[in-house]
């Protein structure tokens, strides 16, 4: 496989122990890294669940967000 580089796989074990629940202290270990800005690199959110995650808070009752957003468009 030369198209698959050592570093393709770091990214791809990082992100799926982040989709597994795996906390920020233990993928920071497993993946070896002393920074914190690195884990998180290495470990980025799924495109999906931050979209689950925005539209968690968008149906969210009496959200001071959607409250004010309501707000603006009848001024």
């Amino acid at each position: 496989m030369p198209q698959v580089r050592v570093h393709d796989l770091r990214h791809t074990f990082g992100r799926r122990l982040r989709a597994a629940g795996v906390s920020y202290e233990d993928r920071q270990d497993l993946l070896g890294h002393k920074s914190l800005r690195i884990t998180t690199h290495y470990s980025s959110a799924e495109i999906k669940n931050l979209i689950e995650a925005a539209e968690k808070a968008c149906r969210r009752e009496n959200s001071p967000t959607l409250l004010l957003i309501s707000e603006r468009r009848v001024a």
